[in-house]
């Protein structure tokens, strides 16, 4: 364990408060106009999924843990959780739905994460930027509407609802960005 500065955690980051690991959700730096500078910290407590926020001055230190962040291959889910593979030593590891969360829904068979481990524990997942996904539903374009218009409400094949320019139709198959769930462009296959 070693003291850093607490603005500079980032999300997926790990800490350790009264011998307890926290993983970020996310951290934000406050620079009010008068006043010390703060950063605010939502973090999840990885023993029992307890969320919490924190707040602290710019320079405060906390004791960050150390966790192992490797490639897994996403294998499936079941009722036990899911389920990701080293690809090196072909361990599997199950998390639960507390770790993976709304991520869950962007997870694909064969898909390669990055898995942060604490005691061979799944703590923290990051995904690739994009994914590709197929438009199952939404409205049809209207003739005339051009690309710089509004988008439009579209659901994709994992059931995310995300917005589309008005060009795109069912069928078609988008990259969209796993962070927000933002389409990102058509795909080029």
């Amino acid at each position: 364990m070693t003291k850093v500065a607490a603005s500079s955690l980032r999300k997926g980051s790990v800490v350790d408060m009264d011998g307890k690991l926290y993983v970020v959700l996310n951290a934000e730096n406050i620079h009010p106009g008068k006043g010390t500078p703060v950063t605010q910290l939502n973090m999840r407590r990885i023993s029992d999924g307890v969320k919490v926020s924190e707040r602290y001055r710019t320079t405060e230190q906390v004791e960050r843990a150390f966790v192992d962040q490797r490639d897994h291959t996403f294998l499936y889910q079941d009722g036990e959780g899911y389920h990701f593979m080293n690809p090196e030593t072909f361990d599997q590891l199950v998390a639960s739905e507390d770790v993976i969360g709304d991520l869950g829904a962007y997870l694909q068979e064969n898909m390669t994460v990055v898995l942060s481990t604490h005691n061979d524990v799944p703590i923290a997942l990051e995904l690739p930027r994009t994914v590709t996904l197929e438009i199952v539903e939404t409205e049809p374009s209207v003739k005339g509407q051009t690309a710089s218009s509004s988008y439009k409400p579209a659901i994709l094949s994992n059931g995310v609802r995300t917005m589309v320019p008005p060009y795109i139709a069912s069928g078609t198959r988008v990259i969209i960005l796993t962070e927000d769930g933002s389409y990102q462009e058509r795909a080029k296959d």
